[in-house]
């Protein structure tokens, strides 16, 4: 019965296509003249008179009305269109607007009728039923021309929208939309408005049993288990899926983008609820999904208050400002309005960019920005810049983060992550800091390479001071679209056809969104007091592999390959949040979490960082990553050169 309808439908539409093309064609580009519309504005009254002398049985009977009322219904309205303007309209962009300018002209044109009528029955009591309608009569003439001009209107918009300028796009898509209830509803309607729209909806697929077997504007709503098949989606040639639930969650989007994909349709999205614009949807909002929104997680919501009340008004420092996280965390400090905002990487073009985006997106606080270029590791200059400015709060995010570059060039790694971070800190006491954040990975727990090693020994060092500075530490996963990780070298290779290429199939990692990696860093400055190390709750660790295979279906292409080229030097197959010894507290934020680390004494800690300052300064290579590993004692090479120290240090113990 269904097919049989929508055949019917398809026959319709066919024939009012063949019949409007030709003639709505001529204007296609162009608009109908002012005056035809006045025009047939006009021939609306005169058959709205005759509809309602019919309505009342007299359409032959007292003539004298044509000869005298008529005139004076056409002049009244004539006056009216031209009062309200409502013959300049574009009929095929006829809307709200349109409408209430008719109202107007309705109400305007009753007055001065039912005025007409009063005084013609003041000076001619005995004839004036003879010349003028009764009051209701009147009421109905008016309400008739009303409702026959506001639907000829909708009439030639539509017309002229679904059998002339759908009808004539070429590249159309079929697809669904996921949801049925208001988000659905809204989503089809702003499709249907939008003429330059490619999108033509098969069905509405919604899991509500309620809904099934029903229709909405005349497409029928399905359940997911007769829509998510093969035959069903080849059978109508659905090449696309649009999420209209805004309230879903992350979890169930990302299961649910997965299961359409796996069917080979695009994917494609509305807003969370809250991104949404008082409740309203433009076109441009629906988008393709982002291998972002397939980390199956919901993401994180900032206590603004407690934020605002650590930054607003302060004197802030962003080291490492113009990198991917260090960025974000300016854009967002921003928000919070400090007093003065210190921008500071040693990266001159970067640097630019940013500086460019902050000054032109924030105009009127651009003199609480300031711009400097300038390297952790030049103890003097970092502290010509204390010195001028007196940070109240410090985000340290400076550091080099690529493990096989920085295990081919351990002294570079040590002198950045470690006496970069020992500079910053040092300063941070003797200025008089009120709070320094540092950023730090998930590589830092039981390290196998040498970048990992330097962010655990940056970590033990700040934890071990002792001041009225309090030290607080956030460490992430791998952050999705950073510079140099996984998801923009896929991107990369997809654009020169492959192959995407994977260093082991069994390869795992945590991921998070570079604003969601920002928003724990800022929510830590509220949470931390003092010498804590805060871990987010990231999920489940993703594959690699499973990363680059959604992101070949997220890109559209077919037959790209994914290559397995063995492990990097320091790699693990895994990593991990926490160290072994390590359990974690929970916080005032659900989604972060306490690490309960071992405690360092800071005078034995300065002892084996000056060991490591004088294995530096020699810049023997393997004797800098000696002394790390006597510091960090849980780092255990993997897969590389430095393995041999790991040996040797178990042949002593033996």
């Amino acid at each position: 019965m269904k097919s049989f309808y929508r055949k019917i439908k398809e026959v319709i539409d066919h024939i009012f296509f063949k019949f409007f093309n030709k003639l709505i064609k001529k204007y296609a580009n162009n608009t109908f003249s002012r005056i035809w519309v006045f025009v047939a504005d006009l021939l609306i009254v005169v058959v709205a008179y005759y509809a309602t002398r019919l309505m009342y049985g007299n359409l032959v009977a007292n003539n004298y009305h044509v000869a005298y009322y008529l005139p004076i219904l056409l002049l009244i309205y004539s006056v009216m269109f031209l009062v309200f303007s409502s013959y300049k309209g574009m009929l095929r962009y006829s809307g709200f607007g349109d409408l209430r300018r008719l109202l107007a002209v309705a109400v305007g044109a009753l007055v001065l009728l039912l005025l007409f009528r009063n005084i013609a029955g003041r000076i001619f009591p005995s004839d004036v039923d003879l010349y003028f309608p009764q009051y209701g009569t009147i009421l109905n003439n008016v309400l008739m021309v009303l409702v026959i001009q506001s639907v000829s209107r909708l009439v030639a918009r539509r017309i002229y929208n679904e059998y002339y300028k759908r009808n004539n796009i070429t590249n159309k898509q079929k697809v669904l939309i996921f949801g049925a209830g208001s988000g659905g509803v809204l989503t089809y309607n702003i499709i249907m408005q939008d003429t330059e729209s490619q999108y033509e909806i098969v069905a509405f697929v919604d899991d509500n049993f309620k809904k099934v077997n029903t229709t909405i504007q005349g497409i029928p709503v399905y359940l997911p288990s007769k829509v998510f098949r093969e035959s069903f989606i080849h059978r109508n040639n659905i090449v696309a899926m649009i999420i209209a639930i805004p309230s879903m969650n992350e979890t169930a989007k990302a299961k649910l983008a997965e299961r359409a994909m796996d069917l080979g349709l695009k994917v494609k999205m509305i807003p969370h609820v809250y991104e949404l614009v008082e409740g309203n949807l433009r076109t441009e909002q629906i988008r393709d999904i982002q291998i972002e929104d397939l980390l199956g997680r919901d993401p994180i919501v900032l206590e603004n208050e407690d934020i605002a009340k650590e930054i607003a008004d302060k004197v802030v420092l962003v080291t490492g400002a113009a990198g991917s996280i260090g960025s974000e965390i300016t854009r967002q400090v921003m928000n919070y309005h400090p007093s003065k905002l210190i921008v500071l990487d040693d990266a001159e073009s970067p640097l630019y960019d940013i500086q460019f985006e902050l000054t032109n997106t924030w105009k009127d606080e651009k003199e609480n920005m300031v711009f400097e270029v300038a390297d952790v590791r030049n103890r003097k200059r970092m502290q010509a810049v204390f010195e001028q400015y007196r940070p109240q709060l410090v985000f340290h995010a400076a550091a080099y983060k690529h493990v096989p570059l920085m295990e081919a060039f351990p002294y570079e790694a040590v002198y950045v992550n470690v006496f970069g971070t020992k500079n910053i800190a040092d300063l941070s006491m003797q200025y008089g800091v009120d709070k320094m954040v540092m950023i730090s990975t998930d590589k830092a727990v039981n390290p196998t390479n040498v970048m990992g090693a330097t962010k655990r020994l940056a970590e033990i060092y700040v934890q071990s001071r002792k001041s009225n500075t309090q030290f607080v530490t956030t460490r992430f996963g791998n952050v999705l679209g950073s510079n140099g990780s996984v998801i923009p070298l896929f991107r990369k290779q997809l654009e020169k056809g492959g192959p995407l290429t994977v260093t082991d199939k069994r390869i795992i990692r945590f991921f998070m969104t570079i604003p969601e990696a920002c928003n724990l860093v800022l929510q830590a400055a509220t949470l931390g007091k003092g010498g804590e190390i805060f871990v987010f709750d990231m999920g489940k660790p993703v594959r690699i592999y499973d990363l680059a295979s959604r992101m070949i279906q997220l890109s559209g292409k077919r037959n790209i390959e994914i290559k397995e080229i063995g492990l990097r030097p320091g790699e693990k197959l895994y990593e991990e949040l926490l160290a072994n010894k390590e359990n974690t507290l929970p916080t005032l934020h659900k989604k972060i979490f306490r690490a309960e680390v071992r405690p360092h004494v800071m005078e034995e800690v300065d002892s084996e960082y000056w060991k490591l300052e004088e294995a530096l300064a020699s810049m023997d290579e393997f004797s800098i990553v000696a002394q790390m590993k006597a510091i960090v004692p849980e780092f255990v090479s993997n897969n590389s050169r430095f393995s041999a120290l790991d040996v040797e240090k178990q042949d002593k113990t033996e």
